[in-house]
């Protein structure tokens, strides 16, 4: 599960004792050699999606990590790239592997995604894996913030996952790490809050809509398909309504 440049069981256990915050600015240096870090095959088939739909100015990665959502913006947009997080061990990782070269200009933001400090200044908003460290009520103030900052026209986009099944034993997994985070957060502070669990789609898409976005459903066909018929994964896209503004066109990669 984990590479051997990955963290130790006694570095996960420190930092699952942790706040959030510090418990990434503990994990942010070998944050990329888990499984914690969202797959390059899930990164590219968002970009392949989104490339029909652009190209866009600026964008925000919210919620950024060290970084990879936020280098699949630089193909994306032609003016500015941001990454927002509130670690800032993460942060400072994420400078180190995404430098600046002939594409938008990229600036990293410490704050909080529930507080986000920008105006409406991005044509595009992505997050990749970052919900389980949001609880069900926070959703409308989290999509909110969410709404405020795109401009009119823009889209805030993310992949979701259909659940495993009972007979799978990533179903089991799951329960049991929620199980075991819910134990731990009644019997120890700070809390560490993160549960895989608990964005569930349905739940999501009336959040959106009733932050005022209008919800554009997709497939990431590359994942294939459930046994019913469903997909396996889905790009969740939620629109400020208005004209979008003028295009800005990457530059290309050299």
């Amino acid at each position: 599960m984990f590479g051997p440049e990955g963290p130790r069981l006694r570095e996960l256990a420190v930092q699952a004792l942790s706040s959030v915050e510090h418990g990434y600015d503990l994990l942010a240096p070998k944050f990329d050699h888990t499984p914690f870090r969202t797959p390059d095959d899930v990164l590219d088939s968002v970009a392949r999606a989104l490339a029909p739909l652009g190209p866009f100015a600026d964008g925000l990665d919210l919620c950024c990590g060290t970084g990879a959502g936020t280098r699949v913006l630089t193909g994306l947009c032609g003016r500015s790239v941001t990454g927002v997080d509130f670690s800032a061990g993460m942060l400072e990782i994420a400078r180190r592997r995404v430098r600046p070269a002939d594409g938008p200009r990229i600036a990293w933001v410490r704050g909080d995604a529930r507080a986000l400090p920008f105006t409406a200044a991005f044509d595009l908003v992505v997050s990749f894996g970052a919900f389980g460290h949001f609880l069900p009520r926070e959703l409308p103030g989290l999509f909110a913030q969410v709404r405020a900052v795109l401009r009119p026209g823009g889209r805030f986009v993310f992949p979701v996952f259909a659940p495993p099944r009972p007979r799978h034993p990533a179903y089991w997994l799951l329960l049991g790490f929620d199980t075991v985070m819910r134990v731990r957060n009644a019997l120890w502070r700070p809390p560490f809050v993160m549960y895989y669990r608990a964005f569930r789609l349905g739940t999501v898409l009336r959040e959106l809509e009733r932050a005022g976005l209008a919800v554009e459903l997709g497939v990431l066909p590359g994942f294939g398909w459930r046994a019913d018929g469903s997909p396996r994964a889905r790009l969740v896209g939620a629109r400020r309504a208005g004209a979008p503004p003028a295009a800005v066109s990457p530059r290309p990669a050299e």
